[in-house]
């Protein structure tokens, strides 16, 4: 039985890598066990780890969902200076999505449910809101 999950990436400088996913996240690490290593708790037992090491060519993305990916794309062009984000979507697809990629190449997104009802209902099955 799986209950917990970590996803993990890396970054040259974790100083400069850790303020960069702070405003990402818009919140500071939930955990720094040692140096060189930040945890950030996304939902309730799903982990973002930010290590200092060579980022991993050809990994991701990594998409975490939001309410509005306009909203956040537009946030993102303006406090991390991302210009690469195109929104894309699919008939036969669910949800709307982008992908990005923070300033070591780590390739991440977000998506957002269609339907605004099955975005209620995940929002509040996983976050009990």
């Amino acid at each position: 039985m799986i209950y917990e999950m970590t996803v993990q990436v890396r970054v040259p400088d974790i100083k400069e890598g850790q303020k960069w996913y702070q405003t990402l996240l818009k919140k500071v690490p939930d955990f720094i066990p040692h140096e060189g290593f930040a945890e950030w708790e996304l939902i309730p037992g799903c982990w973002l780890q930010v290590a200092e090491g060579a980022p991993a060519d050809g990994s991701g993305p990594i998409r975490f969902g939001v309410a509005d990916i306009e909203a956040e794309r537009d946030r993102l062009r303006r406090e991390l200076h991302i210009e690469s984000f195109e929104i894309c979507s699919r008939k036969e697809v669910p949800v709307k999505w982008g992908t990005f990629s923070d300033p070591w190449g780590n390739r991440l997104g977000f998506f957002e449910y269609l339907n605004e009802t099955e975005k209620k209902e995940r929002i509040k099955a996983i976050l009990g809101k």
